[in-house]
């Protein structure tokens, strides 16, 4: 399902808003986490960085390649990438918070030679015909005001044979439930919550052919207690930095995000290719 969404502007300044508070809660990642159940004491860092590994996995990257990771938020996929692969990373995002956050990350890690980020929108890539190997789109494509036209964007850009690894929220509910499952999406400032299937319905119309899909929403979107527990790991350092009415906003804003529950949301990573001919 698919509603009207804010543009570029306005999103960049969500996340130039969101960002301080974001990086203390996940320490340079703003997509989910994955578990293996509730017994898995994983914290939230690492759980995360399995997304990552998933879908880098996915895209079966090599020394070399040239990735564009398409909301690239603070940065620490993209590094992440960037070490266990040998690939060279260029991250985008709307936000110029977060491309400082990334970039000065990129620094500490003396790693700019290898992974950069700028401020673009992908729907309007600022780079040639086929210049890069792979497109890195997690928790991003939810938010693209046109999706078909981000995705004829990433086409583009993509040399033939070239993958897009998405990893992104899918709508699991009923017919009857739909409706206001989309409208509580909405309400979070987000514009695209499909199926598996309508994501890869969508990449195929943009040129795509789907190579690998997991749906894996128990193990993340139903992880909610986790994001909560790892919230309160960090009341202190939130308390400090941002007031206790943050704090509240945060622990709260998570619980009810989650509320919604894996029977409702899920949660799918998967592999696109552009066709060779």
């Amino acid at each position: 399902m698919a509603k009207e969404a804010a543009g570029p502007d306005e999103i960049g300044r969500r996340y130039d808003e969101s960002a301080p508070l974001t990086n203390v809660m996940n320490e340079g990642q703003v997509h989910l986490s994955y578990w293996y159940g509730e017994e898995d004491t994983t914290p939230l860092r690492e759980a995360s960085r399995r997304i990552t590994r998933k879908v880098a996995d996915a895209l079966n990257l090599a020394v070399g390649d040239r990735v564009l990771d398409a909301g690239c938020g603070l940065g620490l996929p993209a590094l992440d990438v960037a070490e266990n692969t040998g690939a060279s990373v260029v991250g985008i995002t709307v936000s110029q918070t977060e491309v400082d956050a990334a970039t000065a990350r990129a620094e500490a890690a003396r790693m700019q030679e290898r992974v950069r980020f700028q401020r673009a929108d992908y729907m309007a890539l600022p780079f040639p015909d086929d210049s890069f190997d792979a497109v890195l789109a997690m928790e991003s494509l939810v938010h693209a005001p046109d999706l078909g036209r981000a995705l004829r964007e990433f086409h583009r850009v993509l040399r033939p044979g070239g993958r897009v690894g998405l990893v992104e929220y899918t709508l699991e509910s009923e017919e009857s439930e739909a409706r206001a499952v989309e409208e509580f999406f909405t309400s979070m400032g987000m514009a695209n919550l499909l199926t598996l299937a309508g994501w890869i319905e969508a990449f195929a119309m943009a040129g795509f052919v789907v190579e690998e899909y997991t749906q894996c929403g128990p193990r993340v979107f139903g992880m909610g207690a986790k994001y909560v527990e790892a919230a309160r790991g960090v009341r202190e350092r939130v308390v400090t930095q941002f007031g206790d009415e943050a704090y509240a906003g945060l622990e709260g804003g998570l619980a009810g995000f989650f509320e919604v529950g894996a029977d409702r949301v899920g949660y799918a990573i998967a592999a696109f290719g552009k066709p060779r001919g």
